[in-house]
């Protein structure tokens, strides 16, 4: 997957539970101006999720901001500072925000009829297997049987029973 990283945008990670969007644009301006920060929420919570987004007007800015924050300390925690990833739409296949979310939708049905015709294929196997199975212990079962017949009629026949003792010990 190539991942094209946003130079003006850094990550930044280990954010106290205390620091807000406010501190973090306080800790970052000295670097230069500061188009956006955001600190994503969640849900459940409400709480950022220890980690934000900082946009530089300069990408040289953005570069000396990374340079002195990742692994400086902010609240009694230690901050790792990156180029940021672009944002990605949940569920999509590609899922970068530049792209609408239906964007995949026929690779989807392609991967969907893909699975379907593999699973049929697979239950055809399964199926085949199975008679062969069936075949091959029925082919026993009339072996044993036919063995069996052939026991009880040499037990039945006193002269067969007498040449089987002759031919025992003649070997």
């Amino acid at each position: 997957m190539n991942l094209q990283v946003q130079k003006n945008t850094l990550y930044v990670g280990g954010l106290a539970e205390e620091v807000n969007e406010v501190i973090l644009h306080a800790a970052f301006i000295p670097f230069g101006d500061i188009k956006d920060v955001k600190t994503p929420l969640d849900q459940a919570t409400q709480k950022h999720r220890s980690f934000g987004f900082v946009t530089f007007l300069e990408r040289e800015d953005a570069v000396a901001a990374m340079d002195n924050m990742d692994g400086a300390e902010l609240y009694g925690r230690v901050l790792t500072v990156n180029y940021a990833l672009p944002e990605r739409i949940k569920g999509g296949e590609q899922g970068w925000a530049a792209q609408p979310i239906w964007a995949d939708a026929d690779t989807w049905f392609e991967r969907q009829q893909q699975e379907q015709e593999m699973q049929r294929l697979q239950a055809e196997q399964r199926a085949a297997m199975q008679a062969a199975e069936d075949l091959h212990r029925k082919k026993l079962a009339e072996e044993r049987q036919g063995e069996k017949e052939d026991d009880a009629e040499l037990k039945s026949d006193p002269m067969a029973v007498a040449e089987a003792e002759a031919l025992k010990q003649t070997t």
